[in-house]
């Protein structure tokens, strides 16, 4: 899926991506220029068409070589899927085409909504009517993709009249949006990571992506946690590579191991795939939560299988540098929100309440 070029780019940047040594500008672009942002768009929209499944396996690709470049990938692909699904066509027309390109870098901001849906923390950021729209005041803690050179991020928004939660997009040039310097993670540090905070940002109402935000995020978020389980899809894939290429055809425990592996890893693919195409996980969430468990689990696994099969080889500077990076993208999985501690929570929740 992915072209010999770009390919190539990732393999030559992913240790400079991951430690923050490689413009971030130039991940974007990358990505953009692959056409990988295209797939599962409509082509009247200036997609190759297809379906978001084809956008989680163009993330795995990416991942397969730098979990920082899809966390990117992620993103932006968010992003333009909430404008897909809103009823504000004339903001989709008017930001996708830049998005595509990757001249305008979307961020998802909805991580804190996600939360809120399950019920597990408020809203953080509140919206009073103005003449025109709203004024937000609040903060969104963790945001990818919040490019310097211009973003723009969606956000669920709480009424301070009383009134329905509603999620909007917000420019980077809005007045009193205040962007923290990126924050300092153990990896991942090319992918524009900051914080946001609202200082009465002005926001006039034709940048509403949906006036509810109960009927919008369960709308958008198979494909919000779908695209995510890209990550843990192309990490695996890899780390299991990488034992097949260290055991060079020998027979083992652990080809067994990795053979078992695979199959349980392609299997939760397919399950993820078809529950995507067939909508089911709108209704049934739960069932998307469990996939991505076992996907991030599979990841863990796998890079644990990539140790054992190198042996002390992984210690090694000199021949464990890619190996270090996946075992520490294999420790972010997890905590992506939502956090596998908090799908797990909520899945224990819903079982207590059955």
């Amino acid at each position: 899926m992915l072209d010999h070029a770009f390919g190539q780019w990732l393999d030559a940047n992913a240790e400079a991506i991951d430690q923050g040594q490689c413009d971030p500008h130039l991940v974007l672009a990358q990505i953009a220029e692959s056409q990988l942002l295209r797939i599962g768009v409509d082509p009247a929209m200036g997609g190759t068409g297809g379906d978001v499944s084809e956008a989680v396996e163009a993330i795995a690709a990416i991942a397969s070589r730098s979990l920082a470049a899809a966390f990117v990938c992620w993103g932006q692909r968010a992003f333009i899927e909430y404008l897909l699904q809103s009823p504000n066509r004339e903001l989709c027309k008017r930001l996708m085409p830049d998005l595509l390109k990757g001249e305008l870098a979307g961020a998802t901001g909805l991580s804190n909504a996600m939360k809120f849906l399950s019920g597990i923390e408020a809203l953080q950021v509140r919206g009073r009517l103005a003449a025109d729209g709203w004024n937000l005041e609040g903060r969104l803690h963790w945001v990818t993709n919040l490019r310097k050179r211009g973003f723009v991020v969606a956000a669920a928004i709480e009424d301070d009249a009383g009134g329905a939660p509603f999620v909007v997009a917000i420019p980077s040039n809005a007045p009193g949006l205040e962007r923290s310097d990126d924050l300092q993670l153990m990896g991942l540090q090319s992918s524009n990571t900051a914080a946001l905070a609202f200082h009465q940002v002005p926001l006039a109402r034709d940048w509403l992506l949906h006036d509810n935000a109960r009927e919008f995020l369960p709308k958008v978020r198979p494909a919000f946690l779908a695209l995510q389980c890209g990550m843990a899809m192309g990490l695996a894939r890899r780390a299991l590579d990488e034992v097949q290429e260290h055991l060079q055809g020998r027979g083992s425990f652990l080809e067994e191991a990795r053979q078992v592996l695979k199959e349980r890893l392609e299997n939760t693919v397919g399950e993820l795939k078809q529950g995507l195409l067939d909508g089911r996980f709108q209704g049934q969430p739960a069932a998307l939560f469990k996939l991505r468990i076992t996907l991030a689990e599979c990841a863990a696994d796998a890079v644990q299988l990539e140790l054992q099969a190198s042996g002390g080889k992984a210690y090694l500077t000199a021949y464990g540098e890619g190996f270090a990076r996946r075992w520490r993208e294999s420790a972010f999985v997890p905590i992506v929100t939502p956090s596998l501690v908090q799908l797990r929570a909520e899945l224990q929740r819903q079982a207590a309440s059955a």
